[in-house]
This record gives structure tokens, C-alpha cells and sequence, in this order.
């Protein structure tokens, strides 16, 4: 597996992601999304992994209930590369498979995959 963990800091549930793959020895990547953020086409292939842009946006972050004002979802997009602090914590990249937030029955079965 390539993982990459794209997660904040403070997030409880990427410190969870994390322990998830370390006990397991699985090498991953981390990323701390609010110093690096995430490319445009990073966000692009886990919005499509996870089955639209509604499914990235964290819920519980004060800016989010503005962006289901905004008609495109290009301009959603756009406030997201620049703030990340709306996205939803942790985003688990393995390839062109991604999951949000804390997903461990997701990961088993890519571990499962890989034997």
C-alpha cells in the first residue's frame, strides 16, 4: 500500500487513523493539511474516490454551511484549496482509493487486498 494521511494536528480521529496503520506497520505518509494543504488534483481524485465534494466538506466547521450556498461545485472546490481547515479530517489516500475520516473497515479490506 502508498498511504498518504492528510489530517490536522489537533484532529482526534487522524490521531487514531495514524496509531490504525503504525500498529499494523503499515508506512504511510503524513501530511499536516493546514501547514501543506492538498494540490487541486489530490482533492480531485478523493472527491471522486469518496463520491462527491458534499462528502469532504466537515460538517461540524462554523465557514462550512456557507459553501452549500455557493451553485458550483468548482467554487466549492476553490474554497477548499484555500481553506483546508473545512475539509473533513482524516483523508486516507491509497492510490486512486480514498476514505474520510476514521474508516478502519475500509482499510482492512485494502489490507486484505494486498495479501
Amino acid at each position: 500500500m502508498n498511504l498518504q494521511i492528510f489530517g490536522k494536528s489537533k484532529c482526534f480521529d487522524t490521531k487514531k487513523a495514524q496509531r490504525y496503520f503504525k500498529e499494523r506497520r503499515v508506512k504511510f505518509q503524513n501530511v499536516d493539511i493546514l501547514k501543506f494543504g492538498m494540490s487541486r488534483g489530490e482533492l480531485t481524485s478523493v472527491i471522486r474516490a469518496v463520491g462527491g465534494i458534499e462528502n469532504v466538506i466537515d460538517p461540524k466547521h462554523p465557514d462550512a454551511k456557507g459553501l452549500g450556498y455557493l451553485a458550483y461545485d468548482e467554487q466549492k472546490l476553490e474554497h477548499l484549496l484555500d481553506d483546508p481547515r473545512l475539509l473533513k479530517t482524516p483523508i486516507v489516500r491509497n492510490g486512486k482509493k480514498a476514505t474520510v475520516g476514521y474508516c478502519p473497515e475500509v482499510w482492512k479490506q485494502w489490507e486484505d487486498a494486498e495479501k
